[in-house]
């Protein structure tokens, strides 16, 4: 689907808005449309081609919505991003299993990175981010080669630059989440089945007291990604569960954002200033 051009004098008007400007329509799995929000930089920044963050939303692929980084967007697309909230198949809306939701993420990926130009944005500097199963997502864009939709331009990658993953789903195995429903095939879907050379830098954040994910398991992650030659900064939170980095929990949602700004800073992917103000 082609992108609609919007005339200079709207983007004048959209983009000093903190709400999306658009919300497109990226894929049609059988008779369902699939879409996504996008929320654009100031106007100030719009003549250069910018880093973009892809949000996929937590929801065990069951439930959820992408509303759920809303506020994440607005803040990051302040700071120079443009943000990208994306649905995808879920249990109960679609019926669909975890497979179909990690299709439609890489799909959202490559649409983005197709229509880099469209989107005035760097194709090679797509940040994937997701809290639990959309974290699972964001990092399984990464390093699972399977579960293609065979509707999609394989020669287009969907593997992102960077990921930001606030405690993500990332065992699938024996013990791990999602392993009755996904069962053998963990092997070529769990991102910790499947960590390999060239992993994107990342940051990793998570509760101490998470039910789903343990310590050890974003230990052993971190381990693993610095032993094949990537950056993986992980953050725990004392005492904290599942979901902690949530609007509603403002104080942890401030740090995390702050310090996935200052990972985005490391990376080149955004300036120092000027300072936004989280609310």
């Amino acid at each position: 689907m082609k992108i609609k051009f919007i005339s200079t004098y709207i983007l004048l008007l959209l983009f000093t808005q903190t709400f999306a400007q658009e919300t497109l329509l990226y894929k049609t799995a059988d008779t369902t449309n699939l879409y996504m929000e996008v929320y654009y930089p100031p106007m100030t920044e719009i003549a250069n081609n910018k880093p973009a963050m892809v949000f996929f939303f937590g929801g065990g692929w069951v439930g959820g919505s992408k509303s759920q980084f809303q506020h994440h967007a607005q803040y990051f697309s302040k700071r120079g991003l443009v943000c990208f909230l994306v649905d995808y198949r879920i249990r109960n809306v679609h019926g669909t299993s975890p497979f179909e939701s990690l299709m439609d993420a890489k799909s959202a990926i490559r649409y983005i990175r197709k229509n880099a130009d469209d989107f005035n944005i760097d194709p090679d500097k797509i940040i994937g981010a997701g809290g639990s199963a959309g974290g699972h997502l964001a990092a399984a864009t990464a390093v699972i080669p399977d579960f293609n939709d065979p509707n999609d331009n394989h020669k287009i990658s969907c593997i992102p630059n960077a990921l930001v993953l606030f405690n993500p789903v990332i065992d699938n195995g024996p013990g791990g989440y999602g392993y009755e429903r996904i069962g053998e095939q963990y092997k070529d879907y769990s991102p910790l089945h499947n960590l390999k050379a060239g992993l994107p830098p990342t940051i990793f954040f998570l509760g101490t007291d998470d039910k789903l994910i343990p310590v050890e398991t974003a230990e052993y992650y971190q381990t693993v990604s610095e032993r094949i030659g990537s950056q993986c900064d992980l953050y725990l939170y004392q005492d904290e569960g599942h979901g902690f980095f949530n609007y509603g929990q403002f104080d942890n949602y401030k740090d995390t954002i702050l310090k996935t700004d200052k990972f985005l800073q490391s990376l080149g992917y955004l300036n120092q200033e000027p300072v936004i103000e989280i609310k």
